[in-house]
């Protein structure tokens, strides 16, 4: 089985989770839980996530993320690749004002703050009650409709609530320049354009237009590794960018 097996049947078995975790990934429940004063499980896990990304960027996103998994189901429905602009920024907007209702809700909350990791759930289970399921596949429309009607995870691009925060971790990594996770040129002489590497990508990033560059920049790379295992030179691969070492400044072939 090789790794894009590997990972999809990751994935696969994420979203059969799904119903069991998504409320480790809910933005409601954080802010209902700063309501009460209460640091709940989606909360930790968030944090997790901004840590975690400093040294492995958006690998959850590529190789661990229900929504992501089901996304990709759809691939055979809809390839058509998002747009790369502007509209990325949307994500962003959405977070920052849902970041300021959690502070505020914290700042005005009655109680004094605690931490429930399995606030809201049936001993650490989501979806436990049948009108769970409304919200469950409210959710799950939500992010398989925008799929269908525009093309590769259009979901993770535009609206995704944890995008933001693994974004901030990796430009935290490369200020610091820490070692992290990233796809890097391995041998560019090698590369004879032929574009496998942009058809296979699931975010839909030019991948060829980044060999000049040393390594694929762009922080709507997931690390999927999918751009690595198409190539048929081996130009690209998995690397880790050492402590001093700054972007893009690795020695090109």
């Amino acid at each position: 089985m090789n790794r894009q097996n590997i990972r999809k049947l990751i994935l696969i078995i994420s979203l059969l989770l799904f119903p069991i975790t998504i409320w480790y990934m809910s933005p409601y429940l954080i802010i209902r839980g700063a309501m009460e004063g209460i640091v709940s499980g989606s909360f930790i896990v968030f944090i997790c996530m901004l840590l975690g990304s400093i040294f492995f960027g958006r690998i959850f996103c590529g190789w661990l993320c229900p929504m992501g998994g089901m996304q990709e189901c759809l691939f055979s429905v809809n390839e058509k690749a998002p747009e790369q602009g502007w509209k990325n920024n949307i994500k962003y907007v959405i977070w920052m004002i849902w970041v300021i209702a959690i502070i505020i809700c914290f700042l005005f909350r009655k109680e004094k703050i605690s931490i429930d990791f399995f606030y809201m759930t049936e001993y650490g289970i989501s979806i436990a009650e049948i009108y769970d399921y409304i919200i469950y596949y409210g959710v799950i429309f939500l992010i398989l409709i925008p799929a269908v009607l525009f093309g590769k995870r259009i979901f993770c691009h535009y609206f995704c609530w944890m995008a933001p925060f693994m974004v901030i971790g990796t430009k935290i990594r490369r200020f610091l320049h820490l070692p992290g996770v990233h796809i890097a040129v391995e041998h560019g002489n090698a590369c004879v354009s032929c574009g496998k590497c942009n058809k296979v990508c699931p975010m839909g990033i030019q991948v060829s237009e980044t060999i000049g560059e040393g390594q694929v920049k762009s922080m709507e790379c997931i690390q999927c590794g999918a751009c690595v295992d198409s190539c048929p030179k081996r130009v690209l691969g998995y690397r880790m960018i050492e402590r001093g070492e700054s972007n893009g400044n690795r020695k090109k072939d």
